[in-house]
């Protein structure tokens, strides 16, 4: 391979190298799938504060993470909180 095909070679490479870091990250801050096993797990754990109910819908409250999952945290009952639907607003304005 002479040394013109080779550095056209690198330079291709090098250019999809890009491309494709910049497919990745917009794909990184899409919304992260939530585990319906962890939510379940977590409701099990920590009733509904409105209801005391272990299943289904809990008025006035969402189930917030922590640490939110785009910024590392987990996806674990352990990460997870009942948190108010007006606080959880307040909270996403500054995530």
């Amino acid at each position: 391979m002479s040394k013109s095909s080779l550095a056209v070679a690198k330079l291709a490479g090098a250019i999809l190298v890009v491309v494709a870091s910049l497919s990745f990250s917009g794909a990184a801050e899409a919304k992260t799938q939530r585990s319906a096993k962890a939510v379940y797990d977590f409701k099990k754990m920590q009733p509904c504060p409105s209801t005391g109910a272990r299943r289904g819908a809990c008025p006035g409250y969402v189930i917030d993470h922590v640490v939110a999952l785009k910024r590392g945290g987990a996806d674990h009952p352990s990460n997870m909180q009942w948190q108010t639907r007006e606080d959880a607003k307040a909270k996403d304005k500054w995530e």
